[in-house]
């Protein structure tokens, strides 16, 4: 594998991350947020990785495990339960006094947001350390 492909894996890295943190955002943001109906309450959201094989590693057996970046294939809503509160007073009640809220775990989504920026981080140190590996082999044939 050349260090060129290290870029390419380093940066998928990086925008898998990128999707992570920006639904994770978006999670948190909606945390407090209240419905008067449970279809239009506001689901967490988590990203879907998979492991995507290089294309011009495809065409060489010999290659095909070592140039692995990450593909987002998606977005999904959680399936956990909703928050359901009796709250008959409340402006956005229904017609039963329930408000539903959504089923955000702030805890859980703070804990994916430092994983996810620590992942990030990780992944430039990785494309950095390999910057420094190809200016290291350059400066091989000054001396």
């Amino acid at each position: 594998m050349s260090l060129y492909n290290v870029f390419d894996i380093a940066g998928s890295g990086m925008s898998a991350q990128n999707v992570r943190l920006n639904t994770t955002a978006s999670n948190i943001s909606n945390a407090n947020s209240i419905s008067s109906s449970q279809d239009k309450v506001y689901r967490a959201r988590h990203p879907v990785f998979a492991a995507e094989l290089n294309k011009a590693a495809a065409a060489n057996p010999n290659t095909l495990s070592s140039s692995v970046g990450v593909k987002v294939l998606g977005i999904v809503e959680s399936d956990k339960p909703l928050q359901v509160e009796y709250n008959p007073n409340h402006p956005s009640a229904d017609k039963d006094g329930y408000i539903y809220k959504p089923n955000v775990n702030v805890v859980e989504e703070m804990t994916n947001m430092i994983s996810a920026s620590r992942s990030y981080q990780t992944n430039v140190q990785v494309a950095d350390a390999a910057k420094q590996m190809l200016s290291k082999t350059l400066l091989l044939g000054q001396r």
